[in-house]
């Protein structure tokens, strides 16, 4: 990775922080639904980037919005899953591209992109809200819970990608 890269990974991780911690925490659609914007940072991270630094960085991610939200770690847990798990999503979602490190996420098609979002966003939410209520009792909660948000979550980051990504 070169500086400018380090330099925009590292505004992008902070802003992702506060912009959840300081916004999205507090949206609570009907008690159960929350977006989770953060994992954005895990989905760009450079495709050809070091795997070990992912899923450290997706550890402090989740770590950091445990910290603030008084979570227990839960965050850090789906964080650092999905991290360990991206090279596997990707290459279903793209193919023969992503063993040949060609993968342009601004430029691929939308429906490969959505693929990609929805997979990782799903998993995440599994795990996060399996994590929280921790009780099969209560598996319908969790599925409604996982449903709801991951709908909410996707919709955010699908439009986030879209808005910054770079075409050319």
């Amino acid at each position: 990775m070169q500086n400018k890269d380090i330099l925009i990974n590292i505004l992008r991780f902070i802003i992702l922080i506060l912009l959840q911690v300081f916004i999205l925490n507090n949206i609570n659609f009907l008690g159960f639904i929350n977006p989770y914007l953060y994992i954005f940072f895990i989905l760009i991270f450079p495709f050809n980037g070091n795997k070990a630094l992912l899923i450290f960085l997706s550890f402090l991610l989740g770590l950091c919005i445990d910290f603030f939200g008084d979570s227990g770690g839960i965050h850090a847990a789906a964080s650092v899953f999905i991290a360990y798990i991206r090279p596997a999503f990707l290459k279903f979602s793209f193919g023969v591209s992503y063993e040949h490190d060609s993968i342009k996420l601004g430029k691929s098609d939308f429906i490969k992109r959505f693929i990609y979002i929805a997979l990782m966003v799903i998993i995440h939410h599994v795990i996060l809200f399996s994590l929280e209520i921790f009780n099969t009792d209560h598996i319908l909660l969790i599925l409604k819970s996982t449903l709801f948000s991951s709908i909410f979550s996707i919709v955010l980051l699908v439009t986030t990608m879209s808005l910054f990504s770079r075409k050319s």
